[in-house]
């Protein structure tokens, strides 16, 4: 294997994982050859930077709304037997980035004023794992820059509104919300071992509650929120005159998402980090866990091969079967 960088904490990294080498690193604050840094380097999709010096590593998450922010690397490695399996729900748990992503199509074609606007493949690892608002400015920067998140959010959430409820009614895009196949089974193989199950997602209550209930009501599993041991969402969204809460700062790929769900949902401390995996598709997702210092099972279906974030995965699955014989093994 041709190593591009060995990243402490991390471990080397091929040439061919799709990092990509920096001089610096996006702020300006680090760059390679001075004051220690060894490297600065960035996974596929540009949104996190790693800085590193001789004996350990910060993560530079980036902000297209404005507000980055430096984390510290920690190694991880899975140990057993498993206490908690953290699991992501778009794309993990549930089939239904095709829908979200049909949504924020929806969302620039209403901005634009154009009802034929497609997104492009080379949108796709932009659109998806990351907050509304992101996706959102994504979007504005690249097709509409004369225009705010704040009038592309007011487009997204009666897009959004009208769809979840067609569907809640029993109508509305068909096959939005697919339970993953085998999940079923695992899930309760997980419960049968003992291990704590957390549901951990970017989206908003609002869209992320009718995909749970949808699925769980399609396996027969009946209450998830009597089923999960801690489900944590990005929240509710901030409208004129409502009072929304934290979540659209602060959503993978930075860590807390997974962090609250573990340390507070699950009661699990810090020092028992490895006794922890979560799993993703998403490469967003797969930061998000990494820097929350868990060992990180990549799902195949998402964009972690495309967002170059497939060497910060300690091991990728195609199915829960073999997630299962590695969570057993």
């Amino acid at each position: 294997m041709d190593v591009l960088v060995d990243i402490p904490a991390i471990g080397p990294v091929s040439c061919e994982s799709g990092f990509i080498a920096l001089e610096r690193c996006g702020d300006g604050v680090f760059a390679a050859g001075r004051d220690g840094v060894v490297s600065v380097t960035a996974t596929g999709d540009r949104k996190v930077e790693f800085i590193a010096f001789a004996d350990h590593t910060l993560a530079y998450v980036k902000s297209s709304m404005g507000y980055p922010a430096y984390y510290p690397v920690h190694p991880v490695r899975m140990r057993k037997p498993v206490k908690a399996v953290l699991m992501d729900l778009d794309g993990t748990s549930v089939r239904s980035e095709e829908f979200w992503i049909w949504i924020i199509q929806m969302t620039t074609a209403s901005l634009l004023g154009n009802l034929k606007f497609e997104l492009e493949e080379a949108d796709l690892p932009y659109v998806s794992g990351h907050s509304v608002s992101e996706h959102l400015q994504y979007c504005i920067r690249k097709y509409a820059p004369s225009k705010t998140v704040e009038e592309a959010r007011g487009f997204y959430f009666e897009h959004t509104h009208r769809e979840l409820q067609a569907i809640m009614n029993g109508g509305g895009r068909e096959g939005a919300f697919r339970p993953s196949p085998g999940i079923k089974e695992f899930l309760f193989e997980l419960k049968a071992m003992g291990v704590k199950i957390g549901l951990v997602t970017s989206g908003l209550y609002e869209k992320a509650w009718p995909e749970i209930l949808s699925a769980f009501r399609a396996l027969n599993m009946g209450d998830p929120k009597l089923f999960y041991d801690a489900i944590i969402s990005a929240g509710f969204p901030l409208r004129k005159g409502e009072a929304g809460t934290l979540g659209e700062l602060s959503p993978k790929p930075h860590p807390w998402l997974y962090a609250e769900t573990c340390r507070v949902g699950l009661g699990i401390e810090p020092s028992d980090r490895d006794f922890v995996v979560g799993i993703e598709d998403s490469g967003a997702g797969v930061c998000s866990i990494r820097l929350a210092g868990y060992s990180v099972i990549g799902f195949g279906g998402g964009n972690i091969i495309q967002s170059g974030t497939r060497e910060l995965c300690d091991y990728y699955c195609e199915t829960f079967d073999e997630i299962l014989q590695l969570i057993k093994g």
